[in-house]
């Protein structure tokens, strides 16, 4: 049950803190969600990864329907060499969800390492 309601509040704070800081702010959402729900690393990490990962590829794949693929078939074509939208959404999603999950797994560890020292 922690999984599912991590991976909610992470992509929750990624939207949220999202409205006013800039893209890496998914980390500080990560950061905060490994460091305060207590799990073990591994699954903070997966957690937050899967939380920002269906986040971030619904956001790009809802700008992308919005102007009919057009500028992801372009920039797919610069950035993966194909002219396939999906796996710029895809590599886009990926991203963020990797930023999220190492954040969340670094929170996680100093969050273990506060309770130790205490």
């Amino acid at each position: 049950m922690k999984f599912i309601v991590s991976a909610f509040i992470t992509a929750s704070l990624a939207f949220g803190l999202g409205l006013f800081l800039p893209w890496w702010s998914i980390a500080i959402a990560g950061f905060l969600t490994g460091f305060s729900i207590p799990q073990q690393k591994f699954l903070s990490m997966l957690s937050a990864f899967i939380g920002v990962f269906l986040f971030w590829g619904g956001l790009a794949l809802y700008i992308s329907f919005a102007n009919n693929h057009i500028l992801a078939q372009k920039i797919a074509m610069l950035v993966v060499k194909s002219n396939n939208p999906y796996a710029l959404i895809a590599l886009t999603a990926s991203i963020g969800g990797i930023t999220a999950g190492l954040t969340a797994f670094t929170g996680r560890s100093l969050a273990i390492v506060f309770k130790k020292n205490n």
